[in-house]
């Protein structure tokens, strides 16, 4: 199959893609390299330099290429930011993903896997969280993608499309030759890990008043390479079904003290952590029930305890402290979007 990923060059899309070609599927990268890296990219997959905004450049590529289906990452990711600027939000991840959408029904592209967001629970009913459970975003991010998810089910019926929704929160961890480098960097793992390679005087943690056992936010970890492994399940499974929606998650729930603590003991270093102000738009917890894609499609984390997980992350920032360096040898388009 031919498979044409958006945000492919990013920490999520990189290892779905390597993920991709090593079951023998095709693959075009498509990305605007705004938080992605060009290294990150597989050799053996085309890379396509665009915007998702960019209706004519994206048009071209999925009939140059003969996509076969799409798997969207492309996305703004960070909840605080949302609360600060919505109007990016929800042009980047609703709008531009119509974009996508309508390229696609343009050249009979009838399947897609979406990344989602367990953020589209909001302050959840229940934890752990399953699909059934209401939809009440507490943030511009969580609603912006819950716009895609309405979207998607209306294009569903209407236009058979066929699409896997997969709503998860927080990916973290490394392959070997892969693993997660933002600038700047946002997200607790890797911050924490920066402060254990002296790239941090010490952790920030936003709000220590929560109603939990410490009174920290609680967040489901989830490994990037088990992630990975659910995306390509659920391509498959669109064989023979219409519409999939699954959380992704290890089930548990761990506190940012917890998580700084495992990272100490992983790193062997002190990691100092300073409270701060909570941040507009964080729940208090988030855990994610996975019962259901396990239950249909036979998927279970190969790493679901937090030690690997950070242990993992810990190995590919200490072989790159740097995040990514020198540019790989990756098949690449640059034509200019005009002539695509």
């Amino acid at each position: 199959m031919k498979v044409l990923v958006t945000g492919g060059a990013g920490y999520i899309g990189s290892v779905v893609t390597a993920e991709l070609l090593s079951a023998g599927h095709a693959v075009v990268v498509y990305d605007n390299l705004s938080h992605g890296h060009r290294e990150a990219v597989s050799p053996d997959a085309i890379f396509v330099q665009g915007e998702v905004s960019d209706r004519d450049a994206l048009s071209s590529v999925i009939r140059r290429h003969s996509v076969d289906a799409v798997m969207h990452f492309a996305a703004l990711i960070e909840a605080g930011e949302s609360m600060v600027f919505p109007e990016r939000f929800f042009r980047n991840n609703s709008a531009d993903t119509l974009t996508l959408l309508e390229c696609m029904l343009q050249h009979g592209v009838k399947r897609l896997v979406f990344s989602s967001t367990a953020a589209v629970y909001g302050d959840p009913e229940n934890v752990p969280i399953r699909e059934e459970d209401s939809l009440r975003p507490t943030n511009v991010y969580g609603e912006s993608k819950l716009i895609v998810e309405r979207m998607l089910a209306w294009f569903q019926r209407i236009h058979a499309l066929r699409y896997a929704s997969l709503r998860y929160f927080n990916a973290a961890g490394a392959t070997e030759a892969l693993g997660e480098a933002h600038h700047p960097e946002s997200h607790l793992i890797p911050l924490v890990l920066q402060v254990a390679l002296g790239k941090r005087d010490s952790i920030s943690v936003f709000g220590t008043d929560y109603p939990t056992r410490d009174g920290t936010c609680v967040r489901d970890y989830i490994h990037v390479f088990d992630l990975a492994r659910a995306h390509l399940l659920a391509l498959e499974a669109l064989d023979d079904n219409s519409q999939l929606i699954y959380n992704l998650g290890n089930g548990r729930g761990f506190t940012v003290r917890e998580v700084i603590d495992v990272a100490r003991q992983v790193t062997g270093h002190k990691i100092p952590a300073e409270p701060a102000q909570r941040r507009p738009g964080d729940t208090a917890v988030l855990v994610a029930s996975s019962e259901k894609i396990t239950r249909e499609l036979g998927w279970e984390p190969r790493y679901p305890d937090l030690h690997s997980i950070v242990e993992s992350a810990w190995k590919w920032h200490q072989a790159h402290p740097n995040g990514y360096a020198a540019p790989s040898d990756a098949q690449s388009e640059r034509t200019p979007a005009a002539a695509l």
